[in-house]
């Protein structure tokens, strides 16, 4: 399934290296849905976006928490697993391209977190 729609960034882009040396830049992403609840606010849904290739690489430093892209997914899937609380789910994709819309200016930016070596 593919889809595409304007997010939130729920955190900073984390750039990550697979054992095979290829790296991932993975972010949490946001929308709005549905009609506002009693607190004012609408529901948001989460999807949790893995980016692929040079061009993540090279546009991770500009992602940063807050932003708003315009995102194009591909494979677009629910993942389930055992947390804590018992079974849950994600909403999982493979990002194809990001568009920044709102965000600083690449000279405000701080180098990409890396994500801790996993072993």
């Amino acid at each position: 399934m593919k889809s595409s729609g304007l997010f939130r960034l729920g955190r900073d882009a984390e750039i990550r290296t697979i054992p095979s040396g290829e790296q991932v830049v993975e972010l949490a992403l946001a929308f709005n849905y549905g009609k506002k609840g009693q607190d004012g606010n609408r529901p948001s849904q989460w999807v949790k976006g893995g980016f692929w290739g040079e061009r993540a690489a090279k546009v991770a430093p500009y992602l940063r928490k807050g932003d708003q892209v315009v995102v194009y997914l591909s494979d677009l899937h629910i993942e389930t697993y055992e947390g804590k609380n018992g079974l849950g789910s994600s909403l999982v994709g493979r990002v194809d391209d990001v568009e920044l819309v709102s965000g600083q200016k690449p000279q405000e930016q701080q180098a990409p977190r890396q994500a801790p070596v996993r072993q």
